[in-house]
């Protein structure tokens, strides 16, 4: 088995007046590759206060950097917007904002547009959090990245409570002027291979399990050829099915390694010689 270093991202940014990211459908079965998955998780470094709530409303994407009209955002939607306590999120807890699929290509810009719910708790006062003007359409950041088909990217975005939350004078006010660290990696690698012969007549199904609930699947193309794309890292076992009418038994390759951020190439199955059931990578 051949396994090609396809990408590898790790960026870490401290920003100030940032936002965040992503989400649309989830259909493993039906990845045509032209999709990128993405999840975007929601942490804190802890500060000197009771509690620090941030009403997250929704998120805003740019893909065109020539764009930055308000006709150049697109909404993507959170997976549950509401008002989340960033000291319930300390000592590596994540709590996630968003998890799904969207276009690969080009991402810009990321947008975090914040409600008026957002407070902080001081010796049991719930004072509220005032956002700047400049910020009250969204917390933006430029990301400036491409997003390669088939790949799950995470992102974590880490609160620094202690610098975004500050006191305005001897008012009693508070601000939000939000400064967060955000790390991006790759999670999953892509599982690449073929079936022979090619004019079988019949559709082949390649399948991985990836947990009782889950399995990622694709049809090989006219070409004999199969991508399995978004598959978490580890050692699996592919599993070429032929329609039933084919009279065909299923063929398994056994100890494929998956690694992020790599294709791993099975190279090309017979699965139409005899006494061909199981094969060991």
């Amino acid at each position: 088995m051949k396994r090609f270093k396809f990408l590898a991202v790790m960026m870490s940014v401290v920003f100030l007046g940032t936002g965040l990211f992503i989400s649309c459908s989830n259909d493993d079965d039906s990845n045509n590759g032209q999709t990128a998955k993405v999840s975007v998780r929601l942490t804190d470094a802890p500060g000197d206060y009771e509690a620090v709530n941030i009403d997250v409303q929704d998120v805003l994407v740019n893909r065109d950097a020539n764009d930055t009209t308000e006709g150049g955002w697109e909404s993507i939607g959170l997976a549950d917007a509401g008002i989340y306590d960033l000291l319930e999120l300390t000592g590596g807890t994540t709590t996630l904002l968003v998890e799904g699929d969207i276009p690969s290509g080009r991402l810009e810009q990321i947008r975090l547009v914040l409600g008026e719910q957002n407070t902080v708790v001081i010796d049991g006062d719930t004072i509220p959090l005032t956002t700047p003007s400049a910020q009250q359409s969204g917390l933006k950041l430029n990301v400036h990245e491409d997003l390669e088909a088939g790949f799950t990217y995470d992102f974590t975005l880490d609160f620094d409570v202690d610098q975004s939350v500050v006191k305005a004078g001897a008012s009693g006010k508070y601000n939000l002027k939000p400064v967060i660290r955000v790390s991006t990696e790759i999670s999953s690698g892509i599982i690449t291979g073929a079936i022979a012969p090619v004019d079988l007549g019949f559709q082949v199904l390649a399948s991985v399990q990836i947990s009782e609930e889950e399995t990622i699947s694709a049809y090989t193309d006219e070409n004999g050829t199969f991508m399995l794309y978004g598959v978490p890292e580890g050692t699996y076992t592919v599993t070429l099915t032929a329609d039933e009418a084919s009279g065909l038994p299923p063929v398994t390759v056994d100890n494929v390694i998956v690694v992020n951020g790599e294709i791993s190439d099975i190279g090309t199955i017979d699965i139409d010689a005899e006494q061909v059931t199981e094969r060991s990578m």
